[in-house]
């Protein structure tokens, strides 16, 4: 019988962390061994700047574990076209997954349709390459009250998106359990949650699970999975 940490494997784990390599001063040599490391605990996804998306593609080949980039990171204020252009560009490189940050000027200036475009530009631009590859729409919790939470959860389920993600890591706050709990029940099944910002142990991705979050971003992925080993029954 399989070892279980709080009634979670440590496959189900695995495939829970989207590993990142993220930090603007990180070194070619870190991001080379995140791959290595997404490849060998085999995540749900390796998270890489956009400028590393090629170099991580041909890294993880037939490795199981798609390459994810992130969109007009982190603040979600390039226009819609440059945003559109990046995706296009992940996606010639080899992402398979696109975590796009949410003009969040424009929401909390109430121009939704701005918003709501925004984000179907770049869903459109993902659909358009016939892959099957998910929009993750980043709102940047720590910034929004509930309300715009909630607003936040409408368009981008109405844009098309496949999930609704806490945070960037790079705000003064990341995920809480309350806003994974809110973002859950705004979306119910028909997206998923990642929550992201922050995670840095075990305990907490499970929680978060458990809060109803599908997927969690953290730069983390081999020290939970080491907490794993050390904790499972």
């Amino acid at each position: 019988m399989s070892k279980t940490y709080r009634g979670f494997s440590r496959e189900q784990i695995a495939k829970t962390l989207d590993h990142s390599v993220l930090k603007p001063n990180a070194t070619m040599d870190e991001a080379l061994a995140g791959a290595q490391l997404a490849k060998t605990e085999q995540v749900a996804s390796y998270c890489i700047r956009p400028m590393d998306v090629a170099f991580a593609s041909l890294e993880l080949t037939n490795s199981g574990v798609p390459v994810c980039t992130v969109i007009g990171f982190p603040h979600g204020t390039t226009t819609t076209e440059t945003k559109v252009f990046e995706t296009q560009q992940a996606i010639i490189h080899g992402a398979r997954e696109i975590d796009m940050v949410m003009n969040i000027s424009a929401l909390m200036s109430g121009d939704l349709d701005y918003v709501e475009r925004d984000i179907v530009s770049v869903v459109s631009a993902v659909r358009e390459s016939r892959l099957d590859i998910p929009v993750k729409v980043i709102f940047e919790t720590a910034l929004l009250s509930e309300e715009q939470i909630i607003t936040s959860c409408r368009l981008a389920e109405q844009a098309g998106a496949d999930f609704v993600k806490t945070s960037t890591g790079f705000a003064a706050a990341g995920a809480t359990l309350e806003h994974v709990a809110l973002m859950k029940a705004c979306i119910g099944d028909r997206l998923k949650v990642k929550a992201s910002g922050g995670i840095r142990n075990l305990d907490q991705v499970v929680d978060f699970m458990l809060a109803g979050a599908s997927r969690c971003g953290t730069s983390a992925a081999g020290e939970i999975l080491k907490q794993f080993d050390q904790k499972s029954e």
